[in-house]
């Protein structure tokens, strides 16, 4: 008999206890990141500088020799990409440290985001809520490492008698 879903009752994403330090999400799908995408992204957070959005100065002033996409975008689309795996549950994102880009991400490429369980740990001042400390890598289409960052987020752990 087929089970119904109901989107207002369950959420996505595990609770505390369910993750274990070392596991891997491969978060699917990819993102292919547009030319016009990155250029309201810069828009919309007063990011526009030249090397993002004028083609003639990547073109011609820059090492790459064409524009680079905006690393806050990289960040953004990666931290989105896990929440299906990561923090969906969460009561709260609590803080991100060694955010850092790496290489460059260009308009066309593909982005793909690869996250591993550090830590998780109960809350001291709040229980039955916990800590989940993960690593976010994202990757172009050909393996090449763009970002990284650790993360920490606020979980519920699993009410009692949930199996």
């Amino acid at each position: 008999m087929p089970r119904v879903h109901d989107a207002r009752q369950e959420h996505f994403g595990l609770y505390l206890d369910e993750y274990e330090a070392g596991d891997v999400f491969r978060h699917w799908p990819g993102h292919t990141v547009t030319e016009a995408e990155d250029h309201l992204f810069c828009l919309l957070t007063h990011s526009a500088s030249s090397i993002h959005t004028d083609r003639h100065y990547g073109e011609h002033e820059t090492e790459f020799g064409r524009n680079v996409v905006v690393g806050t975008y990289v960040y953004s689309l990666l931290a989105g990409m896990s929440v299906r795996d990561i923090s969906g549950r969460a009561i709260a994102n609590l803080g991100v440290k060694e955010l850092k880009h790496l290489a460059p991400l260009f308009h066309g490429d593909t982005l793909y985001g690869v996250t591993e369980v550090l830590s998780t740990r109960p809350s001291q001042s709040r229980p039955g809520q916990g800590v989940l400390t993960v690593r976010t890598d994202g990757f172009k289409q050909d393996e090449t490492k763009v970002c990284t960052f650790t993360r920490s987020v606020l979980l519920p752990m699993r009410p009692a008698g949930e199996a």
